[in-house]
């Protein structure tokens, strides 16, 4: 075996593999590198999604004509000097392989120019090679742009996603260096239009306010703790707030970004017994620690760091938002329903000397009938306005008139809400019972609704027969700019299946129509749009690429959950019929059962 020293190209192909995995990496990359240059103001320019170019403009200090082509090397670096620099790191970049990786899979150009220098530079790259470098006219700082990103590599350009997802991950990076310094003013533009123009912020909750919107704002509440060891400040989320949508959770450390599923059961361990399973809530949490004591080189990405005392800083953050949730009253409710509940007040011995001795009384005619034309007797019939009740309650005292029976007309208006013939019974808002030949069928409710609804949107999938729900008001629901990109992206799947969704500026959408299933009122929608945005954004969802029948499937459990409770007889009338219509109605389209026949031997062995 010949062994050989690999090219410097190759080399630094090699580790883009490790740095750069996708645009969103490139943007990361570049926007932290002009904040560690002191800008003031940055500028992110993005073309399709980063495939065609990624332009990051920044107003800090600018570079030299030498240091302008070293940069390019690898390791080429101005943050550490020495290996004790390695424990005192507080900036973002220090490795020097950023730029080194982006210009061996794509064509760099770069200008530059600092305060003491008349004139700029200018400074072009492709595929690690070096091509030219001139002068050049360009404000102070640098403007950077990565153009045909991975051209040289068509494997690694192959397999990136759709624009709609590769765009949601450069929001996420954007968001996350802009959450971390709010005195920085910045910009997103896409295709030539602007998504984030963000000023410099009073405070990290007014940043908040600008990338992730008010409905995130108003249901966050402070949290802070400070000890020898760590010092912990930021926001976390109400509980009733909490989603099924993993998103807006961010830990951060001395400025950086960090991911930490250790910290995260923190976070949710304080949450325990007040949010149900299945769901998280928002936080925003930052950490300033003694750089010594934490290590963020343990990955080329630096999303994952190391802490020297993890287990300490653990117990911090279930302690302040323990407390933070103490603070602002968000215990559970007492629960009523049940006498024996720890949390049910108690009545205490003096109660009853306050009570009343008697209790207020009303008189009233237990026998009166609105609907009968005539009293019996010799008593005359209400009449408006001007009838008395006697003292005694024993008859009615009014002008005689003529009395008109009403009551055929009173039922016309409601002669389509007559009672069904076969008594239901609705037990719980869960289960629909009813006659049967041999006994009594017992239906569940949500799993009935998720078969119903599952056959609607395969035929509404198959034959392209939907029916939408136009509602009256329609809802507009803020869903962040990540998030909208979704709803565009997934426009004609969700057309077909009946709902009336349309964009509403970059980061909230309009729903004007549901299907027919789904809840239309105003709560339940944000709760639909919710778990829509997390079905959505699984990357197999697609026309082509998922079959009909688990689109449909997925959509059914969302309009089961989505619907409202079952309260009259009409309506489980209507959902039984509906259920037994189906195709194998027995089961739903994961095999579980929707009914159950409880037969009149099996009752009488109850006895």
């Amino acid at each position: 075996m010949d062994l050989r020293i690999l090219p410097g190209n190759i080399a630094n192909m090699i580790a883009a593999g490790e740095v750069v995995q996708r645009p969103a990496s490139v943007v990361k990359e570049l926007v932290e590198n002009a904040v560690d240059a002191g800008a003031s103001q940055i500028t992110v320019i993005i073309t399709d999604s980063g495939r065609t170019l990624i332009q990051v403009i920044d107003d800090g200090c600018g570079m030299a004509p030498d240091d302008a082509v070293l940069c390019f090397e690898r390791h080429a670096t101005s943050k550490i000097y020495d290996a004790e620099d390695l424990n005192n790191i507080m900036t973002f970049g220090f490795r020097g392989e950023a730029l080194a990786s982006i210009a061996a899979v794509a064509e760099v150009t770069l200008k530059t120019r600092t305060a003491d220098e008349g004139i700029g530079c200018q400074v072009e790259f492709a595929a690690s090679e070096h091509v030219s470098t001139t002068e050049a006219a360009t404000p102070k700082g640098t403007n950077i742009s990565v153009r045909n990103l991975f051209y040289n590599v068509p494997a690694r350009r192959k397999f990136l996603k759709s624009d709609n997802v590769e765009f949601r991950h450069i929001v996420e990076e954007f968001t996350k260096v802009a959450l971390t310094r709010p005195e920085i003013a910045f910009t997103l533009m896409h295709n030539g239009k602007n998504i984030f123009v963000l000023g410099k912020a009073k405070s990290t909750k007014f940043r908040i306010m600008d990338l992730l919107g008010q409905n995130v704002v108003g249901d966050i509440v402070d949290v802070s703790a400070e000890t020898s060891v760590v010092r912990l400040s930021g926001f976390v989320g109400r509980p009733d707030s909490a989603k099924k949508t993993l998103g807006n959770q961010f830990f951060f450390v001395n400025g950086r970004y960090f991911r930490s599923p250790y910290f995260h059961k923190a976070v949710m361990k304080a949450y325990e017994g007040l949010i149900p399973e299945g769901v998280t809530p928002s936080y925003f949490i930052f950490m300033e620690v003694d750089p010594h004591s934490v290590d963020v080189n343990i990955s080329p990405t630096k999303t994952e760091v190391k802490f020297e005392d993890d287990t300490f800083i653990f117990q911090v953050i279930l302690a302040a938002i323990k407390e933070t949730i103490g603070k602002n009253s968000f215990a559970g409710g007492i629960d009523f329903s049940n006498p024996e509940a720890n949390d049910m007040p108690v009545l205490g011995q003096h109660f009853n000397e306050y009570k009343p001795d008697t209790a207020p009384q009303m008189p009233f005619d237990p026998s009166y009938n609105p609907f009968e034309p005539m009293l019996a007797g010799n008593e005359k019939p209400m009449q408006s306005g001007h009838n008395e009740y006697a003292a005694d309650g024993d008859a009615w005292h009014g002008k005689p008139s003529d009395y008109v029976d009403r009551r055929q007309d009173y039922g016309k208006l409601f002669e389509d809400k007559t009672v069904p013939t076969t008594q239901i019974l609705i037990l719980q808002g869960k289960y629909i019972l009813t006659q049967v030949n041999d006994g009594i069928m017992v239906v569940n409710i949500r799993r009935a609704r998720e078969k119903i609804i599952y056959e609607r949107m395969l035929s509404a999938l198959r034959k392209n027969q939907h029916v939408t729900q136009i509602s009256m008001f329609p809802v507009k629901v803020e869903v962040g700019v990540a998030s909208r990109s979704l709803f565009d992206e997934k426009s004609e799947l969700l057309t077909s299946l009946g709902f009336d969704i349309t964009p509403f500026g970059t980061d909230t959408i309009v729903v004007n129509g549901v299907p027919e299933g789904f809840s239309s009122e105003p709560g339940k929608v944000e709760k639909m749009i919710s778990d829509l945005t997390m079905m959505l954004a699984d990357e197999s969802l697609s026309l082509s690429g998922t079959l009909e029948s688990s689109i449909a499937e997925k959509f059914a459990i969302l309009g089961a959950s989505n619907e409202n409770a079952v309260t009259s007889p009409i309506e489980a009338r209507k959902i039984v019929d509906s259920l037994l219509s189906c195709s194998s109605p027995e089961l739903t389209s994961k095999g579980r059962k929707t009914m159950a026949i409880i037969n009149t031997t099996q009752v009488e062995k109850l006895f």
